[in-house]
């Protein structure tokens, strides 16, 4: 019997968080032997992805129950905005990419698949949805962070960095208390509501997949 519904949901989810350990670009980054051209692919596509995230963290702030959850929330949009962005914008400029470059680029049907997704739920779902669907970009990449952590660190500087930032201990006590806030909202809520938040986790956590997967696959549209 699950105590949390965070611990029920990490469970639910153990095949598909694996498959991302797994999948041969998260791998490619620990080893340090993953193709430049793919890297490329998932720096402009996330940071697509991170605009529209930081959408969803301003649609969060706005809804929060209470000032101080408002406040975290608001703090936790800044550092998306500022800070890692900040590092896709590091690599754009290694790559000889602008910031309007970056900017211009269409969203593979993936991107725009997960962020459709994402801003569907903050417009018609409740505020422990938007959390649901929220948490396992940001509990998954710490996940990821730190695993390649344990590992031994890659010669490529710019994936050694990559596994610096989400390995971060600042960062994982953010996703500790976006967990903590998840919990809080669903404690004592009916299971059909508890069943709405699986949901909303589980199809962000395969969109996760599919997006280490489009990157890998340098997916395009077709027509």
């Amino acid at each position: 019997m699950f105590t949390r519904i965070t611990e029920r949901l990490r469970q639910k989810v153990d095949s598909i968080w694996e498959a991302q350990h797994q999948h041969p670009f998260v791998r490619g980054i620990g080893d340090g032997t993953l193709d430049i051209e793919k890297f490329k692919v998932w720096v402009r596509q996330d940071y697509l992805f991170l605009i529209d995230y930081g959408r969803l963290l301003a649609l969060a702030v706005a809804r929060s129950p209470d000032p101080k959850t408002m406040t975290r929330l608001a703090e936790l949009l800044t550092a998306v905005l500022q800070t890692e962005m900040c590092l896709h914008r590091s690599y754009a400029a290694e790559f000889g990419i602008g910031h309007e470059e970056l900017e211009r680029e269409p969203k593979a049907p993936t991107t725009q698949g997960y962020t459709d997704f994402l801003l569907r739920v903050a417009a018609i779902g409740d505020f422990a949805e938007l959390i649901a669907a929220l948490l396992p970009c940001m509990w998954g990449f710490c996940e990821i962070g730190q695993r390649l952590a344990d590992r031994p660190r890659p010669s490529d500087e710019r994936y050694a960095r990559w596994i610096d930032t989400y390995a971060a201990p600042e960062f994982a006590e953010v996703a500790r208390w976006c967990r903590d806030l998840l919990d809080r909202l669903a404690d004592g809520l009916p299971e059909r509501d508890l069943r709405r938040l699986e949901e909303a986790f589980v199809t962000s956590s395969r969109y996760e997949w599919r997006f280490w997967d489009m990157a890998w696959r340098r997916e395009s549209w077709q027509v």
